[in-house]
């Protein structure tokens, strides 16, 4: 089955594409990447989506008009990976949309809302789509997040130590994989969010990305101003737990700075990557990991990644890619496998890590150019994925 993965993180910067193809053997799932781009939003949506995300308040127009313009990007985006990876055709699209808002009140998740009409990406491929796969967990009393678990649980379940994967995007999450015992899965906190928001701040708007880290290794961790923002009370809350820029975004970072001065610029960025440091080893200390596999825009980031080595002692750091997993595209990928495990009748929110009352199977399908035709059921949950070599 050739399953298309459309998505669009936090950042809100354009729609990660990837194609794979997935063969169902027994327990086993194998996956075989058939490739992945990058699809960026025109400047003008991109503009309009950010003036529309939290804190700032919006109109149903704006839902409406972004809800559209979204779902004919993603459109695009598929098609272009269809006609560059799979010669134009694909059996499914599957779509995480662009999150709008994430409706969370101290550890209950509400509601999550994603723009990206799928009827919009059918039309342009021809071909049925998955969407909205979060909120069949979330009405089950799940977080809706982190949906990469299912994947890490997947990929990682025949490590015979305790392990986790990292994701670096906007905000950062992890999954925990211990032999014996359930996996764990969470949000640690902003990861790319809040540096971001402060490159923005710098550069009056200019620039919303500190390219390899230069500005941060220019500067120094600010004591004060890392210890105001390690009192946000989400950090010690149990998981499961999730978050996102509706509580570290701008607001979140000007708070601070108006607390305790804002310092030289690359002392700010500095800080912040201290902070995803600090709050990603925390979290995973008291697990004993002995190997993070990261993955994610921050991988690129080779100062977060020399502080997160550090924080993390002796457990060893690595990325994905070492799985034979494109790091850059793993959230594609992850919603490609989502989308074949709706397909097959099975749950891809796992209850352990989301807190769910019980699984719950992803998403909702809208027909392509014909009926909808889904194979048979699966007759058993997979226990392990194996990435296989790309052809």
């Amino acid at each position: 089955m050739i399953v298309i993965g459309v998505s669009s993180g936090t950042s809100a910067d354009g729609i990660d594409v990837a194609a794979a193809r997935f063969a169902l053997d027994g327990d086993l799932i194998r996956l075989t990447p058939l490739g992945h781009l990058d699809h960026p939003y025109p400047d003008g949506l991109r503009r309009e989506l950010r003036s529309a995300l939290p804190p700032a308040s919006t109109t149903l127009e704006t839902v409406c008009r972004l809800d559209t313009l979204i779902g004919r990007e993603f459109g695009r985006a598929a098609l272009a990976g269809m006609e560059a990876f799979t010669e134009g055709r694909a059996d499914l699209i599957s779509s995480h949309g662009q999150t709008l808002f994430h409706w969370a009140e101290g550890p209950t998740v509400h509601g999550t809302l994603q723009m990206g009409g799928p009827a919009w990406i059918a039309e342009a491929t021809g071909v049925p789509v998955l969407s909205d796969p979060r909120t069949a967990d979330v009405a089950a009393g799940g977080q809706g997040a982190p949906l990469a678990a299912v994947l890490d649980t997947l990929l990682l379940g025949d490590r015979n130590e305790a392990t986790a994967a990292l994701n670096l995007g906007g905000i950062a999450n992890v999954t925990v994989v211990r032999p014996g015992r359930d996996p764990l899965a969470f949000d640690t906190g902003p990861a790319n969010t809040l540096l971001d928001s402060a490159m923005r701040l710098i550069t009056d708007g200019a620039a919303d990305l500190d390219v390899d880290g230069r500005l941060a290794r220019s500067g120094t961790p600010v004591p004060e101003l890392l210890d105001h923002l390690l009192t946000e009370p989400y950090h010690r809350q149990a998981p499961p737990k999730s978050t996102g820029p509706e509580l570290f975004g701008p607001d979140h970072l000007e708070a601070a700075l108006r607390a305790t001065g804002r310092p030289d610029d690359g002392d700010l960025l500095a800080t912040l990557v201290e902070l995803t440091a600090v709050t990603v080893a925390d979290a995973l200390r008291p697990h004993r990991v002995v190997e993070v596999l990261a993955s994610g825009g921050g991988t690129r980031n080779p100062v977060l990644m020399e502080r997160l080595a550090a924080r993390l002692g002796p457990a060893r750091l690595d990325t994905i890619d070492a799985l034979g997993l494109d790091g850059d595209a793993k959230e594609a990928y992850l919603f490609a496998l989502i989308g074949f495990l709706s397909a097959h009748g099975l749950p891809a929110a796992l209850p352990a890590c989301t807190g769910a009352r019980h699984s719950a199977i992803a998403g909702s399908f809208t027909p392509g150019a014909g009926p909808l035709r889904l194979p048979e059921p699966a007759d058993r949950p997979p226990r392990l994925l194996r990435v296989e070599p790309a052809p």
